[in-house]
């Protein structure tokens, strides 16, 4: 990409949005703000974004209902942030697709990082992909590692995130062999997350709902009870 990641910060809050806006400029990002759902919409309507920081408590269009509009028009990425300490919320957010999430109050350098490490994940921060160039039978579909991307037989694309391309790409890399949740945190450079690492078990269930024949009885990716899981290709 040329130039900064474009970063929207939406929160309802004009000092918490203010404040982190100006800390993200301070380190090099392209920073837009909008204060709900109406004035999200407009800023995508005119220029593409790359990540967004979305407050689950808002007033209208909640954090988790613009993360689902977000996800299904792109592959932009998600860092919802929460004032609540339970999981209910982080794991609704991790289902919708979002792909971090940093509880209030927060150290700003720990959201930087975050932010940092979603942009680099997703390849928006201007580094080339370190993949190989070739492709991958998951399931029913093909999983492009030098393009980040996964297909449907027919050819068409298939949304993933990019926490879900990673995690592919660990399976791939690793056939027919048993991964814990922290062998595939480590592997896929996400150790933020291993306070949560039950996200995993929300990410794999969406990835089987994209690549799994019968995403209730899995083939491609499988649960080891009580070690992790393993992918088993055709």
């Amino acid at each position: 990409m040329s130039g900064p990641a474009h970063v929207v910060v939406v929160d309802d809050d004009e000092d918490v949005r203010s404040t982190v806006a100006e800390y993200l400029r301070r380190n090099g990002l392209s920073v837009s703000e909008a204060d709900g759902g109406a004035a999200l919409r407009e800023i995508m309507g005119v220029r593409p974004i790359d990540l967004a920081l979305l407050d689950i408590n808002m007033p209208g269009d909640d954090g988790l209902t613009l993360a689902r509009e977000i996800r299904a028009s792109g592959e932009a990425g998600i860092i919802m942030l929460t004032a609540k300490s339970d999981d209910v919320d982080r794991i609704i957010g991790l289902e919708i697709g979002a792909d971090d999430y940093v509880t209030k109050p927060f150290n700003p350098r720990e959201l930087l990082a975050r932010v940092r490490s979603v942009l680099r994940r997703a390849n928006r921060g201007g580094e080339a992909p370190a993949t190989m160039g070739r492709e991958i039978q998951m399931g029913k579909c093909r999983l492009n590692l030098d393009a980040r991307k996964l297909y449907e037989a027919d050819g068409s694309e298939v949304p993933l995130t990019a926490m879900e391309f990673d995690l592919l790409k660990c399976f791939a890399e690793h056939p027919r062999r048993v991964l814990s949740r922290d062998q595939l945190l480590d592997l896929a450079h996400s150790k933020e997350m291993e306070a949560f690492d039950r996200s995993i078990d929300t990410r794999i269930t969406r990835i089987r709902r994209k690549i799994e024949i019968d995403p209730s009885k899995p083939e491609c990716l499988k649960t080891v009870r009580g070690a992790g899981y393993v992918f088993n290709p055709e």
